[in-house]
């Protein structure tokens, strides 16, 4: 093995991709054993994948209403030529643009985005590591206010070299970010020895399906700009607010905040969760700072977005009637979801972090620990993978630092599906309670069974024949 190493970059034989964690460990017990309703109805259900499935068939619609988006259908295959050698790392133009409308679309319409602004990436993953490249150098390193999703090891610091230095928040507060919490990281860093050169957020937050208000938006403005480190706001999740919430956005708060240097101000955002089309692999950088976007740009060759899906999105998202009514539609069906799920989980006395965007819940499960360490949540996360056959990810995993919490996703299955997720869990539950319930009464039992005996030795005396034995060494004494 040694020796195949040596064969190898450093790249290639380091473990920072985290494959190692709890969080892939739930996906390979999936593809191992994958459930199905009628094949494999015993097998894993997929609970651990942030995709929102939910309304895929409006999409289906829209393309077979619109033939002519595809350069793969008789309508469309005039265009195959042009498209199929269009190569260009700035993108097709009609595709930016659509992109930059329908980012401020999602946004409410209360900010415009610049379509020369915008840089591609193969999706998120490939957008958050080409801000990596163009921000940091191997050995700096980017606060992260935890938890945080699993794979940012990997997209931010496998082949960067970058370092992340958590920002502790707990339940407290709901898991908010303070200025003492960042100020607390930062400061620790720089004692350490640490060049950190910014802040990634996700907003709304994965895994705890939050959002950031304005006064948080501008505390974390304040601080960077204080700092002169960059802000790197992860949007991913944008389209997925439901309920009466409005999404706040960086790019708005920026507009409010006159002394803000812009240059240190990032978006990523991405059609893998906002539209739930992550095998297109459409990431986007968004930067203030015009040096990020020409070398952003430059970096994008290892990663643009084909030109055949650029000229089918420019299509679709141009289409504004069809991308009012998409977005609508996916905030209700994902609050629908998300009502079923976390009502059925109340029912057995299960509560989630309240929650008003994302495709998950952060569920707690403290109160099933055996003991309240991170050994005790991998224990119970092992039942729960290998006899409950749920893939749900434990919260160590996101650097969590409270153990018990699991991230549940909801909007990747069907409905039935989901019902039958519910009564595992349910069952589960069910069971736990009877061998609580039993371990109690075999406590009490012993205990009155003790109280007893005690009682008999001290009603009938210490002398008695019942009290003690022949053999007692008082009895061979008196003889």
């Amino acid at each position: 093995m040694e020796r195949k190493h040596q064969l190898l970059s450093q790249i290639a034989t380091n473990d920072r991709h985290g494959e190692n964690s709890p969080y892939f460990d739930g996906w390979k017990a999936y593809d191992n054993n994958p459930f199905h309703p009628t094949n494999n109805p015993d097998g894993v259900i997929q609970m651990g994948l942030a995709e929102n499935q939910l309304s895929a068939d409006l999409i289906v619609d829209w393309i077979k209403k619109h033939p002519e988006a595809s350069i793969c259908t008789p309508e469309g295959v005039h265009m195959f030529k042009d498209i199929a050698s269009f190569q260009d790392y700035h993108g097709l133009p009609e595709f930016r643009q659509a992109i930059a409308k329908f980012m401020g679309r999602v946004r409410g319409g209360r900010v415009t985005f610049d379509p020369d602004r915008i840089v591609m990436g193969g999706g998120a993953t490939g957008a958050n590591e080409l801000i990596m490249f163009c921000l940091a150098d191997p050995g700096d390193a980017f606060l992260v206010p935890s938890p945080y999703y699993p794979a940012f090891y990997r997209d931010l610091g496998w082949r960067t070299g970058v370092q992340i230095v958590p920002v502790d928040c707990d339940s407290s507060n709901n898991f908010q970010i303070t200025r003492g919490a960042l100020e607390a990281a930062y400061n620790k860093a720089r004692q350490d020895g640490i060049n950190v050169k910014g802040l990634i957020v996700t907003n709304p937050s994965n895994p705890l399906g939050t959002t950031l208000d304005r006064e948080t938006l501008k505390c974390l403005l304040s601080f960077i700009n204080e700092k002169n480190i960059h802000i790197v706001c992860d949007e991913i999740y944008a389209a997925t607010i439901f309920g009466s919430s409005n999404f706040i956005s960086i790019s708005e708060v920026v507009e409010e905040i006159m002394d803000c240097n812009r240059d240190l101000v990032h978006i990523v955002s991405s059609l893998s969760k906002d539209m739930g089309l992550p095998g297109l692999r459409v990431g986007i950088v968004y930067s203030y700072n015009d040096a990020v976007v020409n070398c952003g740009r430059k970096m994008s060759s290892f990663g643009l977005v084909s030109s055949q899906t650029q000229y089918l999105l420019a299509s679709m998202l141009s289409d504004e009637e069809f991308v009012e009514n998409f977005l609508a539609v996916s905030s209700k069906r994902i609050e629908k979801r998300h009502s079923i799920f976390t009502k059925g989980l109340e029912q057995i006395g299960i509560s989630c972090l309240e929650s008003n965007a994302g495709v998950f819940v952060w569920m707690n499960l403290r109160h099933l620990l055996e003991e309240q360490t991170n050994d005790g949540e991998m224990a119970l996360w092992r039942v729960i993978i290998n006899d409950v056959k749920l893939n749900v990810s434990p919260s160590s995993s996101f650097h969590c630092v409270e153990p018990g919490w699991f991230r549940v996703c909801f909007a990747n299955m069907d409905d039935e599906t989901l019902e039958v997720a519910l009564k595992r869990i349910h069952d589960f539950v069910g069971e736990q309670k009877e061998r609580e319930t039993l371990s109690a009464k075999t406590k009490c039992w012993k205990k009155n069974l003790r109280l007893s005996f005690s009682s008999r030795i001290f009603e009938e005396g210490i002398g008695s024949p019942i009290a003690m034995s022949p053999h007692s060494p008082l009895v061979r004494a008196r003889n």
